[in-house]
């Protein structure tokens, strides 16, 4: 009898219970990005290496990359809140050891080394990393593409290694997220181009029916488990929109589930007791009116009952979502009209503003004209002021020429400069003389002859002058 196998969720989250059904791999919830956070939180806490070569790796690394995802998620933000109506069309190529490309292989022996593994799936491409857990007898091998992982799969599932059958089967992929509540116009392009914030991203896919016409969900496959963690702690937190249509995306952990091995024979590797009864009959159909026949019936009564009621929420739910609908669109008419409102308000405030600011200019203007003006004037006056006094000042020189030209005209001879000067009289002689009585009155006595002496010979000068000038 061969030992069974552990299922891969367990073996992800490192679980020491024993499990029960190890063909489940992706059904349940803790493949999912959820299911592995607690073990990236803790080796983010304490900073602790994984177990095996090609594990979790280092435990700090992933809170640097939450703070790293967080600033650069703003600042690539801040660049996409744009127009999106002319994106490019991209061809859909195959990532490089993506997640899609790894295998988990189960049922290993305690003597299988990481060597070994690299060694028996090295015919099928280059291989990424090898995480082998001994204890637990799994192992998970990432290839370079899907291709060559499916491949392996086919071949190596159900084969020998060292005595012990293996049981190879797609991984589930840890760094994928699942978008709900999609608008029917967001594109494979749209989606990466929305969720790249978050982190580097493998494969973006909108989900189609067979109309090809959306079904308002979307798969998002993260390069690293941090990407999607963040994806999700920041949509459920807040909201955030894809299109101007309000309906924020829902991001959940990818609940995984394999249509393509299914559930085969070799999950049930030890039959019991349960297994026994239940495989006792095989398939067929009942007699009418017979007992199975009965409770048959009253079965797919239950399932009409359960589509009945699932149709009628769905029905509800539409109508909610109309209702919905519209409110949004009449909110989003009054928020416009109130934003208009604002905006016409502050144009109101602004022409005001820049009336009061041209009346306040204007006045200031009239005041500058005014005070210009008045210095004009001033000015004028002083102009005319000084002309006026020039006028008399003139009009009193010729007054004083024409005297003085009456005065010589009256007199026959010019003034005779030979004649002595009239010594000035003092008051005491000066050693019994009527001379000065001391050095000062001598100076003075030369001074007032010579200012009497430059007087005359001013006059005679002005005089001759005067005369020449009427004569030509």
């Amino acid at each position: 009898m061969q030992k069974q196998e552990p299922p891969i969720s367990e073996k992800v989250n490192k679980d020491n219970s024993a499990p029960s059904n190890p063909a489940s791999i992706p059904s349940t919830p803790h493949n999912s990005v959820n299911g592995g956070a607690t073990n990236v939180g803790n080796n983010s806490g304490r900073g602790k290496r994984g177990s095996g070569r090609g594990g979790v790796g280092r435990g700090g690394q992933g809170g640097r990359n939450n703070q790293g995802n967080g600033k650069n998620g703003n600042e690539k933000l801040a660049t996409l809140s744009n127009s999106t109506v002319e994106l490019p069309i991209r061809s859909f190529t195959e990532t490089k050891f993506s997640g899609r490309s790894r295998l988990y292989v189960g049922n290993l022996g305690n003597d299988i080394v990481e060597q070994d593994l690299k060694e028996y799936f090295s015919a099928y491409g280059e291989i990424a990393e090898v995480f082998l857990n001994k204890e637990k007898g799994f192992a998970f091998v990432r290839l370079d593409y899907r291709s060559n992982s499916e491949k392996a799969k086919r071949e190596l599932d159900g084969k020998v290694l060292k005595g012990r059958t293996l049981r190879v089967r797609s991984a589930p992929h840890s760094a994928a997220v699942r978008v709900k509540n999609l608008s029917p116009f967001v594109t494979n392009e749209l989606l990466e181009k929305a969720f790249s914030i978050f982190g580097d991203i493998e494969r973006a896919i909108v989900v189609a029916n067979e109309r090809g016409q959306s079904t308002n969900e979307g798969v998002v496959e993260f390069v690293r488990k941090p990407g999607a963690q963040a994806a999700i702690r920041r949509c459920t937190d807040g909201c955030f929109f894809l299109t101007s249509s309000l309906r924020p995306v829902v991001v959940e952990p990818m609940e995984q589930l394999d249509d393509e091995d299914g559930f085969s024979e070799r999950a049930f590797t030890k039959k019991t007791p349960e297994f026994s009864k239940e495989r006792e009959a095989g398939p067929r159909f009942a007699e009418p009116n017979s007992f199975q026949f009965t409770y048959g019936q009253r079965w797919k009564q239950l399932l009409e009952l359960y589509k009945q009621k699932m149709d009628a929420v769905e029905r509800e739910l539409k109508i909610e979502e109309d209702k919905l609908v519209s409110q949004m669109e009449y909110a989003r008419y009054e928020h416009e009209t109130e934003l208009l409102r604002e905006q016409l308000r502050q144009r109101e405030q602004d022409r005001e503003r820049q009336k009061r600011d041209w009346e306040m200019k204007e006045r200031q203007h009239e005041e500058s004209r005014l005070r210009e003006e008045e210095t004009l004037r001033r000015q004028q006056d002083e102009m005319q002021h000084r002309l006026r006094q020039q006028e008399d000042e003139m009009r009193r020189r010729q007054q004083e020429n024409t005297m003085f030209m009456q005065e010589q005209n009256t007199e026959a001879s010019p003034p005779d400069f030979r004649r002595p000067l009239q010594p000035p009289i003092f008051d005491r002689p000066m050693m019994g003389g009527n001379g000065p009585h001391n050095l000062m009155d001598l100076q003075m006595v030369c001074q007032f002859n010579l200012l009497l002496v430059s007087v005359k010979l001013w006059n005679f000068c002005v005089l001759r002058g005067f005369q020449l000038y009427l004569f030509f």
